[in-house]
C-alpha cells in the first residue's frame, strides 16, 4: 500500500543550475557503476549517476580523509569516536563536495546525518555566512536532534544553528532567523508561516547554498506540498539539493526521473530492509488482551537484559490512554504525542534519553531518525498501516551495529498488514515465546487499571480535544485542497477491499 504521489514535472525541488562536471562512470570508491544502469541510460546523455552496495567495491579501508574532508573535520570525527565512514558517507560525501545534488537511501542508523552535515560544514568553513543551509525535517523532535548533531560536528566553527518548529514562540524564532544563523533546521509548517507572515524573512534564505530534506519520503508526503512550494520560492536556483531517507517511495522515484544530469543516487539496498542485528518477532493475540501482554513483557525487561523500550501506538488517543493505564499499574513511562505541548514533548524525550524512565510510549512522531543508543526493544502495540513506517519504527533499535529486538502485537485485524510488511521485508517474523498462564496472572489488576485510565480520560476532557483537533485538521486539508483527494483515496481503498 503506497501513499499518494504528489510530484509532477513542475515540482521545483531540484535546481536548474549547471553542476561541476563529474565522471559518470565512477563512484567515490573508484569502482565502476553497474553495467545495467549504464546500458539503460540514453546513449547521448546519462540520465542519472547511480551506485548501489552490490555494484561497488568494499569500503572497509576508506577513511574520512580519503573522502576529501579537511583535517579539522577528520579530527572532529576522531574526537566523536567516528572511527571510519559508513557506506552512505563514503559514497555521498565526495559527490556533495563535487557540487552534485544527491539522493541517498540507506538503512536507519547508517549515519545519514553525518553524510550531509560533514560536507555542508566543510563548505561553510570555506565561505562562512548565513543562512548557509536549510534542513527540512518532518518532526520537531528530529529537528532538535539534528541541531545537536550539527553543533557537535561543527564545534570548532562557532556554529550558529537555529531550530524553527511548531509549538514554540514565533517571535523569538523570527528574531533568531533575522540574525542569520549558519544552519536552519525546520519543520515545513512553521517555516512556511514565518516566510509568509514576515516580509523580512524570505530574503534571509536568498543566498542559501544547501537545501536538505531529511527523512525525505515523509517530508514529500501529500500534507506538506503547499509548505514546500512556499519554501522553494525563497531559495536560490544555484543551491544544492540533498535528500536522505531510509525508504524509497514513488515520490522519490519520480524525482529521480525529473532530475536527469543533475543528481547522484546512492541506494544501499532495494526496497525495504532492516539490519541483520535486529531480531523481529510477533505475538498473535486477541485485541482486548494486548494490555496484559504489554505489562508482561515490560515486567520481564530486566530479566531479558533490556535497558529501555519504545512502544508505538497508532493514535494520540491510544497513546494517552495507554500512558494512563501504565501509570495506574505503577510502570514508569514517558508519553510522546502531538496533543502535548512542545515543552512537554521535549521533557518526555529528555526523561527517556537520560534514563529517568525506561519506557517511551509514542505515536509515529518518534519513529523517524531518533538515535538513542540504550533502546534495546521496540514494541508495535499497534501495527502501522504502511510497511515503510514499520521499517522506521523498528529502526529505533539495533543501531550502529548493536543488537535489538522488535515485537509486534498482531490481532485478527492485522493479518493482512503484517503479511504486506513481511512481503516487503523479504522475511517472516518469528514467534515470540510467551507463557499464557503467566500473562493471565495480572488480568484483574490490568482491568482495574483500565477502568481508572478511562475515568482519567474523561476528567482530562481528552475526547473534546480529539474532536477539536479533528475539526481543525479537516479545515486545514480543505484549505489546501487535499480533502477531496483524501476522500477519493478512501473510496478507492474501500472499493478495492
Amino acid at each position: 500500500m503506497d501513499r499518494e504521489v504528489i510530484i509532477d514535472e513542475n515540482f521545483p525541488l531540484f535546481s536548474k543550475s549547471h553542476r561541476k562536471k563529474h565522471k559518470p562512470s565512477e563512484n567515490p570508491t573508484g569502482a565502476p557503476i553497474s553495467p545495467a544502469v549504464e546500458n539503460n541510460a540514453p546513449k547521448k546523455s546519462l540520465q542519472i549517476e547511480k551506485s548501489t552496495e552490490l555494484s561497488t567495491k568494499s569500503t572497509n579501508n576508506v577513511t574520512f580523509a580519503d573522502l576529501g574532508l579537511s583535517e579539522w573535520i577528520v579530527q572532529t570525527c576522531k574526537e566523536l569516536v567516528m572511527k571510519k565512514p559508513t557506506a552512505v558517507q563514503t559514497h555521498c560525501i565526495p559527490k556533495i563536495l563535487a557540487g552534485l545534488d544527491v539522493l541517498g537511501i540507506a538503512q536507519t542508523g547508517s549515519g545519514k546525518t553525518a553524510a550531509f552535515a560533514l560536507p555542508i560544514l566543510q563548505r561553510l568553513s570555506e565561505t562562512p555566512f548565513g543562512v548557509f543551509a536549510l534542513v527540512v525535517t518532518p518532526t520537531r523532535e528530529l529537528a532538535y536532534q539534528l541541531a545537536e548533531q550539527f553543533r557537535a560536528l561543527g564545534s570548532c566553527l562557532n556554529l550558529r544553528c537555529s531550530v524553527v518548529v511548531g509549538g514554540m514562540d514565533m517571535l523569538s524564532q523570527t528574531q533568531s532567523l533575522l540574525k542569520r544563523p549558519h544552519i536552519v533546521i525546520a519543520t515545513p509548517g512553521r517555516v512556511k508561516v514565518l516566510l509568509e507572515e514576515n516580509p523580512d524573512i524570505p530574503v534571509v534564505f536568498s543566498k542559501t547554498k544547501f537545501l536538505v530534506l531529511d527523512e525525505a519520503d515523509r517530508v514529500l508526503d501529500v500534507g506538506f506540498e503547499e509548505e514546500l512550494k512556499v519554501i522553494f520560492q525563497c531559495l536560490p536556483h544555484s543551491r544544492q539539493t540533498l535528500l536522505f531517507s531510509a525508504t524509497m517511495t514513488k515520490d522519490l522515484e519520480t524525482l529521480l526521473e525529473l532530475s536527469a544530469n543533475k543528481a547522484y543516487f546512492y541506494e544501499a539496498y532495494e526496497g525495504f530492509k532492516t539490519v541483520d542485528m535486529l531480531k523481529q518477532q510477533y505475538v498473535f493475540i486477541p485485541k482486548d488482551v494486548k494490555d496484559l501482554y504489554l505489562l508482561h513483557i515490560l515486567s520481564k525487561m530486566e530479566d531479558m537484559g533490556i535497558r529501555s523500550a519504545i512502544i508505538f501506538v497508532q493514535t494520540c488517543k491510544s497513546c494517552h490512554m495507554l500512558g494512563l493505564l501504565l501509570e495506574a499499574l505503577d510502570q514508569e513511562v514517558a508519553a510522546l504525542h502531538s496533543f502535548k505541548s512542545q515543552s512537554e514533548r521535549l521533557a518526555a524525550l529528555y526523561r527517556f534519553k537520560s534514563g529517568q524512565v525506561p519506557v517511551l510510549l509514542a505515536t509515529d512522531v518518534a519513529s523517524r531518525g531518533l538515535d538513542i543508543p540504550t533502546v534495546d526493544l521496540v514494541i508495535n502495540y499497534d501495527i502501522p498501516r504502511f510497511p515503510r513506517d514499520y521499517v522506521h519504527r523498528v529502526g529505533r533499535t539495533a543501531r550502529a551495529g548493536r543488537g535489538g529486538l522488535a515485537v509486534s502485537f498482531i490481532t485478527q485485524n492485522d493479518v493482512q498488514l503484517i503479511h504486506e510488511i513481511e512481503a516487503n521485508l523479504g522475511k517472516q517474523l518469528e514467534n515470540f515465546e510467551c507463557k499464557e498462564n503467566e500473562v493471565l496472572e495480572n488480568i484483574t489488576k490490568v482491568y482495574k487499571a483500565r477502568h481508572v485510565a478511562k475515568m482519567k480520560m474523561v476528567d482530562d476532557g481528552f475526547e473534546e480535544k480529539v474532536k477539536e483537533r479533528k475539526k481543525q485538521k479537516l479545515k486545514t486539508l480543505a484549505e489546501k485542497g487535499l480533502l477531496k483527494k483524501r476522500n477519493k483515496r478512501k473510496r478507492k481503498e474501500k472499493t478495492s477491499k
